[in-house]
Parts: structure tokens; C-alpha cells; sequence
């Protein structure tokens, strides 16, 4: 039978450096995925020590104390109190940035309390000598009878101490004694923590006033379970916020004489690089166009740098389907290879470049230091609409591809501010809107100057303003329709600024990117394909009748062999299941001015947003390698039955709206999906944004036309 691999948890309070330290630890030998039932991310590592054993590292999410108030904290606290949790640890190792010892301390001695073999990472030293910090590590150990070891999770040093103490941390050779009891229970608290050890399964009397305390939050307990906690606090009047407030309380007044003993400070009163990089990086004025200036950089960033390898990607794959086109025989297994598996992994890479480019530019500021300042400059604003700080970067980054702006909102620990964030983030209007609206906008808006600006353009900006004040309206509605038990704060603190360590920052990267391309990628792919089906494929009878149908008219019109090719495809693709279901919808979206044609197009730009034009040009038997102008042109041309334009300015400026309202993108829908764990979130924001677009459709469409 193989030895059971123990679980060493990973530790410690936001921004301590816990992340660093475990890519430190793990390398590359982790695995990413999701805590069971909720959304927030998974890493653990599997480690091989000095005596060959292996252990797995399991990096919890931050809290700030054993007294949690977000689901973030709530699942680190469950995986602690829970024996039962696959998570739960056999030993801890501990982080503490050394600059905020004294905040650390109080998880710390809970967990200590708790009884857990622990080690603890002294983090930060580097940037405590720049604040002029000394800290007896020696003394702190002995005072509190626990292993420290000096680390710095940047550079990797005191990993390979860290590595040689867990091979005993934890086991039958781990000899742990506390040296100082930082909480002591009154005689009520003992006697109501022996009758809870009586019915559950605890470490020790602390645990048990611990499982009191969260008991009705505690998604593991059954309904039986959570009524004996329940009757024990009314049968010992057990008020559990005093508790709490007396612990804390108790827990600082015991290990605050600890700190002054064991870290001291030269005094300086000269200001720290940081205070005054501050005091221009957090103004009120300065700061805020700062901030603007670089998302505007990383936005450029987005779409220039990102353009060539992007088109470099489409025009591989394009190729590559060429080429199999050309060596395979003609039959369905090598359209299915061509014309729906190819384009589908290639309607996957092509989005790579601009998520690598945009966690790229964000992990980067992250490591410097700035992006906290952002949330703090922000939140207050943010706030009022139901939203948080850091709910700013998803929403600007939503303007190049809401697929990593919504991978971005993981830094959101408040689960309602961030299913808010993903609620609406798909409003901005993104990268993939610009070939629809650049085509429509030309029937909407003459070629006018209006003083330097092209009025064009100005409505171009305008769209974009619709779509950012839409955002902010969805996101307040959405604050008062969810309910939430978490608390609406920000807890934070602000920490020097510091050059990024790179290979964090590409291991980072690393992870992100290749949680998208075998995440959200896996459902990308399979719609495509099934899209590809539906306007591939009809009734065999219907099909044929349209074949044999082009190829008559195409003899009348004396057409060449492309345009003959174009025929066919225009008329296949309306007998096909896409163009029936065109068909099918097209009662209800007359009102909006649109026909089955338009239909066809909204339904395969479910694909992705910049499908309509091609699918327009398709049925209209464009050239492949027309432009804007060709395209305009032709859709002029456009008769209804009884003769009148199909596109007017009502129906050009209905389908704009749509489109700026709509969700068209499956993309962004799998993102929401894999980011909430759910069906439920996608078929909301698909039915708001649909129904809000064909409101603001149908009253656009009956008062212009």
C-alpha cells in the first residue's frame, strides 16, 4: 500500500508573499484548478524533499484571521476546522512579512492555538532593511517555540531550509512545544467546548469554540449538526461576537510585549522612496491620470502589439486548413477537419496574444507594488456602484477582450463584487465590435468634419461611452438585487514599491494563459463546431435543391467560377439549419428591422462578434478579400421584396445598438461559465444584455425609420 502523501497548507495574510514563495517551492510541478463548489482557484504542488518523500504543497487563500469575511477566507478557515476537508493539513508553514509582524501575529497564534505543526517563513527581510527594521529571529522563535526560517520568495532564498525542516514537520519525529498561551478560555468557554468535543471530531478546546463560532456559515455541517451548536449557545447564553472581540482582543495585548521585544528600528526621519513616490502616485488629481495613461498604454498595447502575432495565428491556421484541404479527399471528415476543427483551436489561439499581453502589463504592475494603489484610489467610487477597486482594471481591459478581463476579476475577493464585475464587464464595448460598428456606423453618420474631429469617429468614442455609463447603471441594479453575508470592504495595505522578479511574473503568465487555452478554450471549440454543423448542414433534399439552384442562376448571370463557389455558399447556407433557424426568428426580430439574412448573421456571430460582417458578405457574394468600402457598397444595393433598401439608417442604427448591448460572443459566455461554475450566471447575462439590446433596438429602429 503506497504511504499517504501528507499535505503541508500554505499560509499567511494577503500580500505576505505567500504566492511567490509556493512557485518558489513547486516550480513548475503545480496544478491549477478550483476549490470543489466555488469559483476561487486551487494551486498545489507536488514536492520532493532531502529523504525522497514527497509532500503536497496546497496554497490556501489569504486571510486575515480565522474569522472570516469573504469566501476566499471561508474556504482557507474550512480546510482548517474541517477534518474531514480534503485540504485539511497534516502541517503548516506560515508566511509573515517581517514589516507587519504584528498584524501577522494574530493568525498565527490561532492557528497555533489550533495545534498545527508549523513553520514560519520570515518574508520581506530586503524590504524591511529599506524601512530600517531589524528583527531578532532567534529571540521570536524562542518566545514563541516555533521554527522561523529567513526567506525571501523573490530570489529563493531559505527554501532549501524550509524544504529540510518538513521532512519532519508534522510527523512522529515533530516535537512542537508552544511557548506562550495567547488565549485562555473562561470557565464557561471550557465547559461548552467540552460538550462540543463530546458530539464532533476536534483537535482541542480552541477548535472547539472555533466550530462554534462558525458553525451556521459552515457549509460542511448537516442540518443536525449545526442545531446542537445552535441549542449549546442558547443553553449557555454563549454570546459569539464578545468572544470574538474578547480573543482579539486578548491575542494583542499577550503577543504586542513579543514584537517590541524581538523588532526594533532605527530611527530616520528622512522619507522612504516609497512615501514619496506616494505622494504623486495617490493624489487625488495625479494620480487617477496616471492610472488612465497606462491603461491607455496597456489597452494600445492590447490591440498594436498583438495585431501581427494575431494575424499571424489566423493566417497559419488558414493556411493549415488549406493544406489539408488540398492533400485530404473531399469528404466529411475533411470538412470537418477544415472548415470546423481548425477554425475552431484557431478561434482559441488567436485570443492567446492579447491575454498573454494583458497579464503580462497587470502581473508586471502588480509586482512593482502599483496595483494596490489603484484599488484604493478606486474603491470609494467603485463602491457605489456595487463594484470594487479592483473591478477598474477588468472594465477598462473589457475594451480590448472581455474573455481576460474576466479572467482578471480573480483578484476580486468579494464574491458579489466580483460576480458583478462578470455581470457587466461585457458592456464595454471590445476589440471584436470594431468591424461591425465600422461598417454600420458609415450608413448612420455622413463624412463630416465637425471642427478637427471626424464625426465618424466622435460617434465611434460615443459607443464606447454608452457602453461604460450601461456598465456602471447593470452594476448598481445588480447591487440591489444580489444579497451577500460578506462584508462590503476593502482591507488592504499599500507595500513598497519593488522591481519585479521575473520569473514570477512569467510563471504567473504561465499559469494564467494556460488556464484559458485548456479552460474556456475546451467550450470554445465545441460551440464552434456545433455552429459550424448548423450552417454547414440542412435537410439533404433542401440543400441539393439549393445547390442545383445557384448553379442555374449562376449560368444566367454568366458568373465566374469564384463568384459561382460564393453563389453556392450564400444559398447552401440558407437552407442550412443556421439559415431555417434565420428563418425561424425572423418574426421576432422584424420589429428591430432586421430579416432571416441578418438573422443568419446574429445567430453565427455567436462565434464571435466580427462573424457578422464576413457572414453579410456571404450571403450577399462578396469577394473574400473585399473591404469596408465593397461591403458598404453592396449592402446599399440591398432591396426587400418591395423594393425599398434593406439597410437604412433605422436598421444600420438598430443593428448597432444590438450589437453594443448584445451578448454575441460564446467566447466571453464559456468565460463566465468557467469563472462562476455555473450555467446560471451566462443564462442571465445572456438574457439581460439580449433583452436590454433588443430594447434599445426596436426604439431606435420605430423612431428613425
Amino acid at each position: 500500500m503506497a504511504e499517504k502523501i501528507r499535505k503541508i497548507a500554505l499560509l499567511g495574510n494577503p500580500n505576505a508573499g505567500k504566492s511567490s514563495l509556493f512557485n518558489q517551492l513547486t516550480g513548475m510541478r503545480q496544478k491549477v484548478g478550483n476549490f470543489p463548489g466555488v469559483t476561487v482557484e486551487r494551486k498545489s504542488g507536488i514536492i520532493k524533499l532531502e529523504n525522497k518523500q514527497e509532500v503536497e504543497i496546497i496554497d490556501l487563500p489569504g486571510t486575515y484571521s480565522l474569522y472570516p469575511t469573504s469566501m476566499d477566507e471561508r474556504i482557507a478557515v474550512n480546510a482548517l476546522i474541517d477534518s474531514s476537508n480534503k485540504d485539511y493539513p497534516d502541517a503548516i508553514i506560515y508566511i509573515i512579512d517581517i514589516t507587519q509582524l504584528e498584524r501577522h501575529l494574530l493568525l498565527l497564534t490561532q492557528i497555533m492555538d489550533l495545534g498545527f505543526p508549523i513553520i514560519v517563513a520570515l518574508n520581506m527581510n530586503d524590504i524591511a532593511a529599506t524601512q530600517n527594521l531589524q528583527c531578532d529571529e532567534q529571540k521570536l522563535a524562542a518566545l514563541l517555540g516555533i521554527d522561523i526560517v529567513k526567506v525571501n520568495g523573490r530570489t529563493g532564498e531559505g527554501i532549501s531550509k524550509i524544504k529540510s525542516k518538513l521532512s519532519i514537520l508534522g510527523t512522529i519525529n515533530s516535537i512542537q512545544k508552544y511557548n506562550a498561551s495567547f488565549y485562555s478560555l473562561t470557565d464557561k468557554e471550557q465547559k461548552i467546548a467540552e460538550e462540543v468535543k463530546l458530539s464532533f471530531k476536534v483537535r482541542n478546546n480552541y477548535h472547539a469554540l472555533l466550530l462554534l463560532q462558525q458553525h451556521k456559515k459552515s457549509s460542511f455541517l448537516s442540518s443536525a449538526e449545526k442545531s446542537i451548536l445552535t441549542n449549546l449557545v442558547q443553553q449557555y447564553q454563549f454570546n459569539l461576537l464578545d468572544h470574538q472581540l474578547e480573543e482579539i482582543m486578548q491575542r494583542y495585548n499577550r503577543f504586542t510585549p513579543v514584537v517590541a521585544k524581538t523588532l526594533s528600528r532605527t530611527i530616520t526621519e528622512a522619507k522612504t522612496l516609497t512615501d514619496k513616490v506616494d505622494t504623486i502616485i495617490t493624489h487625488k488629481v495625479f494620480g487617477p491620470i496616471i492610472f488612465f495613461t497606462l491603461m491607455l498604454f496597456i489597452f494600445q498595447a492590447i490591440f498594436s502589439w498583438s495585431s501581427i502575432p494575431m494575424d499571424w495565428i489566423d493566417g497559419e491556421f488558414a493556411q493549415l486548413a488549406t493544406y489539408f484541404q488540398a492533400i485530404l479527399p473531399h469528404n466529411l471528415f475533411t470538412r470537418l477537419l477544415t472548415e470546423g476543427l481548425i477554425p475552431g483551436i484557431s478561434g482559441v489561439m488567436v485570443f492567446v496574444p492579447q491575454i498573454t499581453i494583458l497579464f503580462l502589463l497587470i502581473t508586471i504592475l502588480e509586482e512593482v507594488g502599483y496595483m494596490s494603489r489603484v484599488v484604493f484610489m478606486f474603491d470609494n467610487i467603485m463602491q457605489r456602484f456595487g463594484l470594487n477597486g479592483r473591478s477598474i482594471v477588468a472594465l477598462i481591459s473589457g475594451g480590448a477582450c472581455a474573455v481576460p478581463a474576466i479572467m482578471s476579476t480573480r483578484t476580486i475577493s468579494n464574491y458579489k463584487e466580483r460576480l458583478i464585475t462578470i455581470m457587466v464587464t461585457p458592456l464595454i464595448s471590445c476589440s471584436a465590435r470594431i468591424p461591425v460598428f465600422a461598417v454600420l456606423i458609415g450608413f448612420v453618420v455622413p463624412e463630416i468634419k465637425i471642427g478637427i474631429f471626424n464625426a465618424r469617429g466622435l460617434v465611434f468614442m460615443a459607443l464606447y461611452l454608452i457602453g461604460i455609463l450601461a456598465a456602471l447603471i447593470a452594476s448598481y441594479v445588480f447591487k440591489l438585487i444580489l444579497k451577500s453575508d460578506e462584508y462590503s470592504f476593502l482591507m488592504l495595505e499599500l507595500p513598497e514599491y519593488r522591481k519585479p522578479h521575473w520569473r514570477n511574473v512569467f510563471h504567473t503568465l504561465y499559469v494564467k494563459v494556460s488556464s484559458f487555452v485548456f479552460g474556456v478554450g475546451k467550450i470554445i471549440l465545441l460551440v464552434s463546431l456545433v455552429l459550424w454543423f448548423l450552417a454547414s448542414f440542412g435537410p439533404s433534399n433542401t440543400m441539393q435543391q439549393a445547390e442545383q439552384n445557384a448553379r442555374t442562376e449562376a449560368i444566367s448571370l454568366k458568373l465566374d467560377t469564384e463568384n459561382t463557389t460564393l453563389l453556392i455558399a450564400s444559398k447552401k447556407l440558407e437552407a442550412s439549419y443556421a439559415g431555417i433557424a434565420g428563418r425561424w426568428i425572423e418574426p421576432a426580430i422584424r420589429p428591430l428591422g432586421f430579416d432571416w439574412k441578418i438573422g443568419i448573421a446574429l445567430i453565427t456571430s455567436f462565434a464571435a462578434r466580427e462573424v457578422f460582417v464576413g457572414t453579410i458578405s456571404t450571403l450577399y457574394s462578396i469577394g473574400k478579400d473585399a473591404d469596408n468600402l465593397t461591403i458598404k457598397q453592396k449592402m446599399q444595393q440591398e432591396k426587400n421584396a418591395d423594393g425599398q433598401p434593406v439597410f437604412t439608417m433605422a436598421v444600420a442604427l438598430s443593428l448597432v445598438l444590438f450589437y453594443l448591448f448584445a451578448m454575441q460572443c460564446i467566447s466571453t459566455l464559456a468565460a463566465v461559465h468557467r469563472e462562476t461554475k455555473s450555467y446560471k450566471w451566462p443564462i442571465i447575462q445572456f438574457a439581460y444584455m439580449t433583452g436590454t439590446a433588443y430594447i434599445m433596438s426596436f426604439i431606435a429602429y420605430h423612431i428613425f425609420r
